[in-house]
């Protein structure tokens, strides 16, 4: 006769011993799943918690690098660059008048405005101004003139041997003798009024800069 197999109902937990093999086995099976899944669930899975939060950390990191190190790779040719750029600025400041030049120069405007036949009631050259690379020198005018007349001065202090740069500020164009300003009607050769002021400018030697750039640094430890 074959032997009855036991039913899980019949099995005893008191006594496992007397179960069958395959009982034996199975029951192990499970008992080792129970391990596992507690062991991961109390050790594992907060470090699975932590390997997510360090990839993405690592990921950001990662980014953050690829881009420095393609900044690093433009640097170079951006400080030639920057260098090709300081040494144009140089050669255009250089094109302006020196200090040595500059009394030179506002003579020449002034003898320009002779020429022209315009009558200077004013011109009177103030402080200059030392800024970060260049200076700048007001000058008060009131002139009389026709319009062809102011044209001939313009173009003529265009055509001086030194590069001059001048800016107009405040400056009112009127008929002679009065009036509201407004030049709309005004014959070509009728008398003018032009009165305000003008700035020009010339660049700073090496100690000037020097000097300005040191006046700039004491400034800024100061307003610390």
């Amino acid at each position: 006769m074959s032997k009855r197999k036991m039913s899980l109902k019949e099995l005893d937990f008191n006594n496992t011993g007397s179960w069958p093999r395959e009982y034996k086995i199975g029951f192990c099976v499970l008992l080792g799943l129970l391990i596992f899944g507690l062991l991961w669930w109390v050790l594992t899975r907060d470090k699975g918690n932590q390997l997510k939060s360090l990839e993405t950390t690592e990921s950001g990191l990662r980014a953050d690098f690829e881009t420095k190190q393609g900044r690093a790779a433009n640097l170079g040719p951006l400080k030639l660059q920057l260098e090709e750029m300081e040494q144009q600025l140089q050669q255009m400041l250089r094109q302006l008048p020196s200090r040595t030049e500059m009394p030179d120069l506002i003579v020449d405007i002034s003898q320009t405005a002779l020429a022209t036949g315009i009558t200077s009631e004013l011109f009177q050259p103030g402080p200059e101004s030392p800024k970060e690379f260049y200076a700048e020198k007001p000058i008060a005018l009131r002139m009389l003139g026709s319009y062809h007349q102011f044209g001939a001065f313009v173009s003529g202090v265009a055509s001086l041997p030194r590069v001059v740069i001048m800016t107009m500020h405040d400056i009112q164009l009127r008929p002679k003798g009065g009036g509201d300003g407004k030049v709309v009607g005004i014959r070509p050769n009728s008398a003018l009024e032009l009165a305000g002021t003008v700035k020009t400018y010339r660049y700073l030697d090496d100690e000037e800069a020097a000097e300005q750039e040191k006046a700039a640094v004491d400034a800024a430890k100061g307003a610390r």
